[in-house]
């Protein structure tokens, strides 16, 4: 799932370069190595999004309605990206940074046509921020002190995306022949299972005293 949103990164970020969208640590060594301009993704951090996380076991059901299988609910993952620009010159940098930021910033969710299809059968949504301050246990001086290189002009670019949890129960098979229930009774012996008619005393007459009449 998680390559499949680079790729979605990478068609999204394609317009505003000439040269090559990455993916790699922008370490110095790969730096050094870069003979064209490039913008550089690099996911940095990988963290579950838990305000989205359902708990319990969901039916899928077919046109039917009948129940097809049990599964999980999906589980929802943050990928933060750390983009930036390399050319030879600082300002062709950051021409290509506010070309990236140019494309990003219209777009709230993924781009319809940017979301993968495996992605699309769970949500065709996924949350797009760019820019957005990153949470204080995360510091951009220490992730380019992590890398080894000095500190560049970036964007932060996080996506939220769905990730299936598995594995997926098949139901039970229906009940499909009836059952015959036998009732014992103390002494092991079958009774009679039949529903029984159960009789009620009869209504008492009223008393009468003698001479036939009612008492007063």
């Amino acid at each position: 799932m998680i390559h499949e949103i680079d790729g979605a990164l990478r068609r999204l970020l394609a317009p505003a370069v000439t040269g090559e969208v990455a993916f790699d640590a922008p370490t110095r060594d790969w730096a050094a190595r870069r003979n064209e301009p490039t913008l550089n993704a690099y996911l940095y951090d990988i963290r579950e999004d838990v305000e989205r996380r359902e708990r319990g076991v969901l039916a899928e059901r077919d046109g039917r309605g009948i129940v097809t299988r049990h599964r999980r609910p999906v589980r929802w993952f943050r990928l933060s990206y750390l983009v930036t620009a390399w050319t030879t010159r600082p300002e062709d940098e950051h021409r290509l940074l506010s070309g990236a930021l140019a494309l990003l910033l219209p777009h709230e969710v993924l781009p319809d046509d940017a979301v993968p299809e495996s992605v699309r059968r769970i949500s065709a949504a996924l949350p797009l921020s760019v820019a957005v301050p990153p949470a204080e246990s995360r510091s951009l001086a220490e992730i380019w002190s992590a890398l080894g290189g000095e500190l560049k002009p970036s964007l932060d670019v996080v996506v939220v995306t769905p990730f299936p949890v598995a594995p997926a129960y098949e139901p039970a098979p229906p009940v499909t022949e009836g059952a015959e229930l036998v009732v014992r009774g103390i002494d092991g012996v079958p009774a009679d299972s039949r529903p029984r008619m159960l009789r009620r005393p009869a209504p008492m007459a009223p008393e009468w005293k003698a001479g036939g009449g009612h008492g007063h």
